[in-house]
């Protein structure tokens, strides 16, 4: 049943009256009501029904209003709603216990934190006390969070209203082999040059003033970028001969959205600390957490850890993370995430991209995958500039507009569309949004330019 027009008005008015929306120009927008969700869809505030192909802010991981997660927060909320992170509870305790055990190597303890920029921000803390250097590499094509020090962090052009900011931040650019930045040939020349520009970084900065590399496992919002064979275990390799903590952001990747618990899964790679949120719990709240290994959390054994938040491990929380990591096993969620990949998102994909020509390249694992879209195959010019606004920006606009006329809510950034539904999503729901971003492109094929 939908609200009422009164209810409507009301939702819409207090909104643009009272709330001051993130990353937005208030003045230019009119956010859209949401009045419930289920499973992969959800509803505005006149009955409208959208298949999320973006998770909301790629987090929905096992859908909407899963009973079992709102069971768990119910039952939490009964019976003890909040404590101070100076005591010891019993879902608190349990939800780190069952991160630990599906953390890879000897990463066997957790701080919690509200979510992903918190979990970066203290990431960076640990790392430059246990090693008593300051300096912190980062590439260029990241999204670590919008705190002081995950922003200063970020590469992407988010940082730049915030600069200058925390000092000691080097970039470095990652793999991208459809736009090397090192002129390969292939994905395996592409890694090799990656990790020979990272050492050459590291040397003209000193190593021995450098605490830590951060790095998205997958990178997210900034391309859905799977890094070549062997490029994590390159890295990996640079920091252990240089005493540098590996710090693997698993904000976005992590919680099955690769079919993995985490994504360095794929490439058997043990890094110091991984950063995590969003599908931790699908966001029902929040929550996100460092996972520490042995030697990191060693160095606080006898020395006060010098942080810490009034909600960290939020009884409600960590409550609904016990639950989900529960039905992540008994529904098979992660093997499910693995066969949609590979059987049904990739495939469809591709054969988009044999019918259209803007599109210049699929990419993704999982349920984490792009569309890079392009003016010409040939030069591969994007479809729109980068960080384009405006009129600049007007085809992505008009295709994103063709989705959601279409019952598909997109998640789009500069020329790509991002295709990352919910994890329990059905092949046949996946078929359903590929059968919509198909008529979709044929907006975007109108500004194709190439041969």
């Amino acid at each position: 049943m939908t609200i009422t027009a009164p209810e409507r008005t009301r939702v819409r008015t207090d909104d643009r009256a009272h709330v001051f929306h993130s990353w937005s120009a208030q003045a230019q927008i009119d956010p859209m009501p949401i009045e419930r969700a289920e499973g992969s869809y959800f509803w505005d505030d006149e009955g409208r029904r959208y298949l999320d192909f973006s998770s909301q802010l790629v987090n929905v991981n096992i859908g909407y209003q899963h009973p079992r997660l709102v069971a768990a927060i119910t039952e939490q909320a009964a019976k003890l709603c909040t404590v101070a992170p100076g005591f010891a509870n019993d879902a608190r305790s349990e939800a780190a216990r069952l991160i630990a055990e599906v953390a890879p190597g000897d990463l066997d303890k957790v701080f919690f934190t509200n979510g992903g920029a918190e979990a970066n921000e203290n990431a960076l803390r640990m790392a430059r006390v246990h090693t008593g250097r300051h300096k912190v590499l980062a590439a260029y094509r990241s999204y670590h969070g919008a705190t002081a020090g995950a922003i200063a962090v970020t590469g992407d052009p988010r940082r730049w209203a915030s600069e200058p900011g925390v000092s000691g931040v080097v970039r470095y650019w990652g793999p991208y082999a459809y736009r090397s930045a090192f002129h390969a040939a292939d994905e395996h020349e592409e890694g090799a040059r990656a990790l020979a520009h990272l050492r050459d970084t590291l040397v003209v900065e000193g190593p021995h003033t450098v605490a830590a590399i951060i790095l998205e496992t997958v990178v997210g919002t900034n391309g859905v970028l799977v890094p070549p064979p062997g490029y994590l275990a390159g890295v990996r390799a640079l920091c252990d001969e240089f005493g540098i903590v590996m710090i693997v952001d698993e904000v976005m990747s992590g919680f099955g959205r690769c079919g993995e618990w985490f994504a360095v899964d794929h490439w058997d790679v043990v890094p110091d600390l991984i950063t995590f949120a969003k599908g931790v719990n699908s966001g029902y709240v929040p929550l996100g957490g460092v996972v520490i290994s042995r030697a990191i959390a060693a160095t606080f054994d006898d020395r006060p850890y010098p942080g810490g938040l009034t909600y960290s491990g939020h009884p409600l929380a960590c409550a609904s993370a016990v639950a989900s990591i529960g039905v992540f096993r008994d529904e098979g969620i992660l093997e499910h995430a693995r066969a949609l990949g590979r059987d049904v998102i990739g495939p469809e994909l591709r054969a988009l991209a044999r019918r259209h020509p803007s599109v210049g390249e699929v990419r993704g694992l999982g349920v984490m995958w792009a569309l890079e879209l392009v003016r010409d195959r040939k030069t591969r010019e994007p479809l729109v500039p980068f960080n384009a606004t405006g009129a600049a920006a007007a085809p992505m606009a008009e295709f994103a507009a063709a989705c959601k006329q279409g019952g598909l809510w997109p998640f789009t950034h500069f020329n790509r569309t991002h295709v990352v539904p919910p994890c329990t999503t059905t092949p046949e729901e996946v078929r359903e949004g590929v059968a919509v971003l198909d008529a979709a492109l044929d907006v975007v094929d109108r500004y194709y330019t190439g041969e």
